[in-house]
C-alpha cells in the first residue's frame, strides 16, 4: 500500500497539473471508487461539474482536492489506485474507474484501480480538513508535527514499537516498509514495548521516521510492480536504497548478518538478528526469562 512519500509525490504532480483548472465533466465508471459517497455515482458527477480545484492537500496516506465550493474530493488509492494525467485519446484500460476532463482540455485526471480497494466521496466544506479524516495525527511533513508530542503519546502505549508506528492516530504515513526501515536505522526490534523505551531512543526513532521518508520522497517513493506509479505513469526506485524491508537472506548492509523476515499482523517484518535482537520475553511474575 502507498505510504506517505508515494501519496505526496502524488499530491506533488496534481499540484502541478490541476490546481487552478476548472472541472467540466467526471464520468464514473465504476460504482466502488465512489462507494464513500453515499448520494452515489450520479451525484457524486453532478456535484463536481463547474468546480474549480483550489489547492491538493494531504494528510498521512490520503489526499484531497480542495475546491472553489470550500468541499472537497478527499481521495485513498487503497493498494493499487493511481492518479494519471492522460490525454483524451489516451486508452482508458481495463482499470480506470473514475474521469475527470477539465474546462482547458488535456490533461484529463483519470483515477485507475486494478483492486478497487481505493475510493474518492466529496467531503462538504472539507477544503481545509475533511471532516473524515481528522482523527488521523500529523504526518512528520507537516509544519505542525511535533516530535515532543509523538514521543509522549508512544511512551503511553503498552504495544510494540512497530504496531505504534503503524497507528494512523498516533504518526500518520507509515507503513510497513518505512516502519522496518525506521527501526533498522535505530537498531529497535518492532516487538521492543513503548513505554519501556526512553525519551532520547523514541526521539531518535521519529527522526529515522522523518529522514527514510524523506530519502524516499526524493527518489519518488518505493515501486515494488507497476502499481505505484506517479501522476506520469513513473515508478519510484528507492527500493533500491531498503536496508532491510523484502531483503530476506541477504546480509545487514551494517553488520553483514542475513537479514530475517517474521510474521507480522498478517504482513511480514524484516529486521537483522545481530543489529535488531529480539526483547526478551517476560515471566508472569514480570522477571526477564534466561
Amino acid at each position: 500500500m502507498p505510504e506517505l512519500p508515494e501519496v505526496e509525490t502524488v499530491r506533488e504532480g496534481l499540484a502541478r497539473w490541476v490546481v487552478g483548472r476548472t472541472i467540466a465533466g467526471v464520468e464514473v465508471r465504476h460504482p466502488r471508487a465512489v462507494r464513500r459517497h453515499g448520494a452515489g455515482p450520479a451525484d457524486f458527477e453532478a456535484y463536481l461539474a463547474g468546480r474549480t480545484i483550489d489547492a491538493v492537500r494531504r494528510r498521512g496516506k490520503y489526499l484531497w482536492l480542495a475546491l472553489d465550493s470550500g468541499d472537497a474530493v478527499v481521495g485513498h488509492l487503497g493498494m493499487s489506485g493511481q492518479m494519471l494525467l492522460l490525454g483524451e485519446t489516451a486508452d482508458p484500460g481495463p482499470h480506470l474507474r473514475i474521469r475527470f476532463r477539465f474546462a482547458d482540455g488535456d490533461p484529463q485526471l483519470r483515477f485507475v484501480d486494478q483492486r478497487t480497494f481505493g475510493g474518492l466521496a466529496v467531503s462538504v466544506g472539507g477544503a481545509e480538513l475533511p471532516a473524515e479524516i481528522a482523527h488521523i495525527a500529523r504526518d512528520p511533513f507537516d509544519d505542525q508535527f511535533e516530535v515532543e508530542d509523538v514521543v509522549t503519546r508512544l511512551r503511553s502505549r503498552r504495544t510494540g514499537v512497530k504496531r505504534a508506528l503503524l497507528n494512523q492516530a498516533l504518526i500518520s504515513g507509515v507503513g510497513n516498509i518505512y516502519a522496518d526501515e525506521s527501526l533498522w536505522r535505530a537498531g529497535l526490534h518492532g516487538e521492543r514495548e513503548c513505554g519501556a523505551l526512553s525519551r532520547p531512543t523514541l526521539r531518535a526513532l521519529v527522526g529515522h521516521v522523518t529522514d527514510v521518508m524523506r530519502e524516499a520522497l526524493r527518489a519518488g517513493g518505493t515501486s515494488f510492480d507497476s502499481l505505484y506509479v506517479n501522476v506520469n505513469g513513473d515508478s519510484g526506485y528507492f527500493d533500491r536504497s531498503l536496508a532491510v524491508y523484502g531483503r530476506e537472506g541477504l546480509p545487514c548492509r551494517r553488520c553483514g548478518a542475513p537479514i530475517r523476515r517474521e510474521a507480522f499482523m498478517n504482513r511480514s517484518s524484516y529486521s537483522c538478528p545481530r543489529c535488531q535482537p529480539r526483547p526478551r520475553r517476560r515471566t508472569t511474575a514480570g522477571s526477564p526469562t534466561p
